[in-house]
């Protein structure tokens, strides 16, 4: 199995700013000075000695993540990340022409940014391809069909010539989709998300965003940390740091990267990925946020072999 997230921030969509750009680049050249760099390679090293948030970007587009390993392509959410997805599997010469796919799209819920990629899923306009859309939420049809109508957006759900299905999920159901055994379970939203879990040949991913937890009075701790039970990657809603997420920001229905660290042993996890991440932050604020979550790893449970992650577009995890 493989994760390849094409959509990673929180609430809306962000893009660089010139100002931004400016900063990386002064600051990779005020550390250049240290080096002597007079070949590609020489550069291309040291390039590979800055910092993340330096050298790269988390990234700006919404939730979309693909799980790869089962017989067909499954994703879950269709954020914006979704149109990268859909344009760059075209690229690949699939999906088009004598090539038709199937696509397995999972829905954790229907607030804009789980689903504002959709209308520019090109993949779904084209005869011949598949896209199953599964939910636990009723009526996932009207609600993708409403933010594609008039005068919100110029091509109606109709428009989309691919064979568009919606399938209802049960949370107390297992499922065979796609070669992937599939779970779902109810999350504390503001009306209701669903994690999903992926398993196939041992292995398990577990994908639960936009998920507020309480702690050890939550009822529902028990059943979340029973879902996350011995994932081999669990990708998590750490959208705020711990301050933002009990004090400002309590009851926005996400959750923080401490959170994410506790759930994780208590289920022993061996990847943490944190995911969501919240829009308003920069690329230096989330790199320190990810040593922050690390840190805490080893005053919480030292002896626990856990990886933590954090997400940006284009990040490819291989199980």
């Amino acid at each position: 199995m493989y994760v390849h997230f094409w959509g990673t921030r929180g609430s809306l969509p962000v893009s660089m700013t010139a100002d931004a750009v400016r900063e990386k680049i002064r600051r990779a050249l005020l550390e250049s000075r240290k080096y002597k760099l007079k070949t590609d390679h020489d550069v291309e090293a040291f390039l590979e000695t800055l910092p993340f948030s330096i050298r790269g970007t988390y990234g700006g587009n919404t939730a979309c993540v693909e799980i790869g390993g089962g017989a067909e392509t499954v994703l879950c959410d269709a954020g914006t990340g979704l149109r990268d997805f859909g344009n760059a599997f075209l690229k690949s010469g699939r999906g088009s022409g004598n090539s038709p796919a199937v696509f397995h799209l999972f829905i954790t819920h229907v607030h804009w940014d789980h689903i504002q990629g959709f209308p520019f899923f090109v993949p779904a306009y084209i005869p011949g391809n598949q896209v199953i859309i599964y939910g636990v939420h009723q009526d996932l049809r009207r609600h993708l069909a409403q933010q594609q109508q008039s005068p919100f957006f110029p091509a109606p759900l109709s428009s989309m010539r691919g064979d568009i299905r919606f399938v209802t999920l049960q949370e107390d159901r297992e499922y065979e989709i796609a070669g992937l055994t599939v779970r779902a379970i109810r999350q504390n939203h503001p009306g209701d998300s669903y994690g999903y879990s992926f398993g196939k040949d041992g292995k398990k991913v577990v994908f639960s965003t936009d998920a507020e937890h309480k702690g050890e009075n939550d009822r529902n701790t028990n059943g979340i940390v029973d879902f996350f039970r011995d994932a081999d990657l669990l990708v998590f809603d750490a959208q705020y740091t711990l301050l933002d997420a009990i004090d400002t920001k309590e009851n926005w229905g996400h959750s923080s990267n401490l959170t994410g660290v506790e759930l994780a042993v208590q289920a022993g996890v061996k990847r943490l990925c944190l995911f969501h991440t919240e829009h308003s932050y920069p690329d230096e604020m989330i790199e320190q946020f990810h040593q922050d979550t690390r840190k805490y790893l080893k005053i919480h449970a030292e002896s626990h072999p856990m990886e933590i992650l954090v997400a940006y577009d284009g990040l490819l995890i291989e199980l």
